[in-house]
């Protein structure tokens, strides 16, 4: 039977049932008036029929509450009146949890996966809390029976609450209002309504009792702390509130909080200030790009009506600008200007000893300084598996490509991720012959399927040759040639190359910082643990960037950084949870990509319901007049909702295009905003606005519209 099917008859066995009682006028048996006229009948019945009576009861009370039907109370009280209050109390008990769980079922199957694919991405946090503490939650509202309980049977449905879990604590959280009622059942015959029960002293009570487990954990939370650090000393004095070690981009933006809010802040870097991103990650590498785009254009004059060019790549003086590239930014990330912020910077390495302190290894031998708090911020580098034959070669990676002077000559790039593609792009715009070797069926695997196919399109366009569901076996050298055999459809194939830069992916620097004696623990991709707030297992230890993860970019580090450091000089009064829900990022080739939230194979997986809206960036006049006509912009939405749920972007600039999408969907902005905002004519940005505009169309109000043709066509 299909689930749809399923869904209707249970939903038109519950409506039959409820109709059943209201019709019937069912409600008068679950009355006190009518259990204090049929006292005495129920009771003659129930001495010549236990067994009987105890069935009788449960079956009705697991209906009344599985259904939400009113009376529950009077159930309860009656449970008290006829059995007393040991029987009363287990008949009650058992059978109120069995009804509220079916309640708890019914409604998750009817409910919970519409909900969870309408409304997943802002559910996301409520999820997580529900996995973690969903039974603490759980049993403090049970406690306090002032909260009605068929609402919290639906909400809990709606959430990743195990079924058994739901089941276990609904029974031992009910039992003390459960008891009350029993107990005031025994008096039945003086009550006057069911209401006189909770008096609001009473409720007072409960209410303290459903706070008790809150207060329970804020005291126990001093002892889990202590037990987190037994057998280590903590300083009666600190040397510094904060320790950051790494000077990356998650480094230096939590230094420079500490220094802003007058902490003070140690910053220790065993190499150079700035990290990867400004000596050998996205500085370098945006300048390479853009000296192969120059490159690019004028092998391309004659498209722009000028003369042929033949543009030659001295490599030495390309390698020589970026060096002064990064020597123009290393200024905003130097030494000098920490200090002038009041941060101590020391040159060495750093290894934690204590979770509170750190021996730096430098030039004047080893020093320890304790902190507070200290943040880990080592970064990540790139990750070189032991393929058999690899040490033979003399290999290139991202961090050792800047040093080269020539032209690689016949350069094999291993990996199709973004970085992976941007280089291959900017060698072989260069002059030199690139081959690009991928594993999987296409390259950029976490982008869609048509965004992939445009920048594949551009790298052979620009010459290089793209080898897809090759995979990597050994390296060899033979004859003098530097040779990679890779298996591709059960063959193998041989590949023969000058040089070779690996590519594919990175791993976090977690050796030699001590972090196997202090016990935290890392995941097999070998960023640290942590917990919402990126904290380690000790509360005062946390970690921002690649070595945190999950996102490994430059403003995801810095973006982090906030909440590591505010919650370590700040967390006693308030802690933040760290916010991933609007993560955008960019891949730099010609066409770029960019992408913010969800992609279709996204939530494709994860089952949200979406709607496409493409707008074709081939259409836009400026990209026409540019020479740079290819590209979309597509928006992923709700159905029947201009909210967004994720945007692409494939196209010149689309980087920087994405900037308005990541604005609106921080602010909770739909499409109908943009496309009221107005857009520069002619510009780049415009394809943003006219993206909206496809989604308007396509859901224009067709019926009104008719009418008010036809009321044009009276006026004329």
């Amino acid at each position: 039977m299909h689930r749809t099917t399923k869904k209707l008859m249970i939903v038109a066995a519950v409506v039959i049932a409820m109709a059943a009682y209201f019709f019937l006028d069912l409600g008068r048996y679950l009355s006190l008036a009518y259990l204090q006229q049929q006292l005495d009948i129920i009771h003659s019945f129930y001495a010549e029929n236990r067994l009987l009576s105890w069935l009788i009861f449960l079956v009705v009370y697991v209906v009344v509450t599985a259904l939400s039907i009113p009376g529950a109370a009077v159930m309860t009280l009656a449970g008290g009146a006829i059995f007393g209050f040991v029987t009363g109390l287990v008949l009650v008990s058992f059978a109120s949890a069995i009804g509220a769980t079916l309640a708890f079922l019914v409604a998750r199957y009817l409910l919970r996966d519409w909900v969870q694919q309408r409304f997943g991405d802002r559910l996301k946090t409520i999820n997580q809390g529900i996995e973690k503490d969903g039974a603490f939650y759980l049993f403090t509202l049970r406690l306090v029976p002032v909260f009605p309980f068929f609402l919290i049977n639906l909400v809990m449905a709606l959430t990743p609450l195990k079924t058994w879990t739901f089941y276990w604590v609904s029974q031992v959280g009910m039992l003390a209002g459960t008891a009350v009622y029993i107990n005031a059942g025994t008096q039945v015959a003086q009550l006057q309504s069911a209401g006189d029960i909770l008096s609001p002293g009473l409720i007072g009570a409960f209410v303290l009792l459903g706070l008790f487990p809150w207060i329970a954990r804020a005291l126990l939370a001093p002892l889990q702390r202590e037990k987190v650090y037994r057998g280590w000393e903590k300083p009666k004095h600190f040397d510094r509130n904060l320790i950051v070690i790494g000077a990356g981009s998650g480094g230096l933006v939590s230094a420079y909080i500490g220094a802003t809010v007058k902490a003070g802040v140690t910053l220790v870097e065993k190499e150079s200030m700035g990290g990867d991103c400004l000596n050998t990650g996205c500085v370098p590498s945006k300048a390479l790009i853009k000296s192969a785009q120059v490159a690019s254009m004028a092998s391309h004059s004659p498209d722009y009506g000028l003369k042929p060019l033949q543009p030659e790549a001295n490599f030495g003086a390309v390698m020589d600008r970026i060096q002064r590239v990064i020597k123009a930014i290393e200024p905003h990330d130097s030494v000098e200007r920490y200090r002038q912020l009041g941060v101590d910077c020391r040159q060495g390495s750093a290894r934690l000893v204590s979770p509170w302190a750190v021996e730096i290894t430098g030039n004047e031998g080893k020093q320890t300084l304790t902190a507070r708090n200290i943040i880990i911020a080592s970064g990540a580098a790139p990750l070189v598996p032991p393929f058999p034959g690899l040490e033979q070669i003399d290999y290139l990676t991202t961090e050792t490509l800047w040093k080269i002077r020539n032209n690689p000559g016949r350069l094999l790039i291993l990996g199709g991720g973004p970085i992976g593609c941007e280089l291959a792009q900017a060698f072989a715009r260069l002059g030199t012959r690139v081959t690009q070797v991928e594993m999987l069926p296409r390259i950029l695997p976490r982008e869609d399927d048509d965004a992939a196919k445009l920048v594949a399109d551009a790298l052979r366009r620009d010459g290089v040759e793209l080898l897809l569901n090759h995979k990597a076996d050994r390296f060899a050298v033979e004859g003098g040639d530097k040779v990679l055999y890779t298996q591709h459809q059960g063959e193998s194939v041989r590949l023969v190359f000058d040089q070779i830069l690996i590519a594919i992916g990175r791993k976090a620097n977690t050796d030699g910082l001590g972090l196997e004696a202090l016990g935290i623990t890392t995941h097999k991709n070998g960023t640290i643990a942590l917990n919402a707030f990126l904290q380690t297992r000790f509360p005062n230890i946390y970690a921002v960037g690649d070595v945190a993860g999950p996102y490994q970019f430059t403003h995801t580090a810095a973006h982090q950084a906030w909440y590591a450091a505010v919650n370590a000089l700040f967390g006693r009064f308030k802690k933040f949870r760290v916010d991933y829900s609007v993560i955008p990022w960019a891949t730099f080739t010609s066409p770029e990509v960019a992408r913010v939230g969800l992609n279709e194979q996204d939530a494709a997986e994860e089952g949200v319901e979406f709607e496409v809206t493409r707008y074709g960036i081939d259409d836009l006049d400026r990209a026409i007049t540019d020479g740079c006509a290819e590209g979309f912009v597509k928006v992923l939405t709700r159905p029947g909702s201009d909210r967004i749920l994720g945007v692409t972007i494939v196209g010149n600039h689309a980087g920087d295009l994405i900037a308005e999408y990541v604005l609106a969907m921080k602010h909770g902005l739909g499409l109908n905003k943009i496309l009221g905002t107005i857009h520069i004519y002619p510009t780049l940005a415009e394809a943003n606005k006219f993206a909206a505009g496809e989604w308007k169309k396509a859901h224009a109000p067709q019926g009104l519209l008719k009418l008010v043709e036809r009321y044009h066509r009276w006026q004329r």
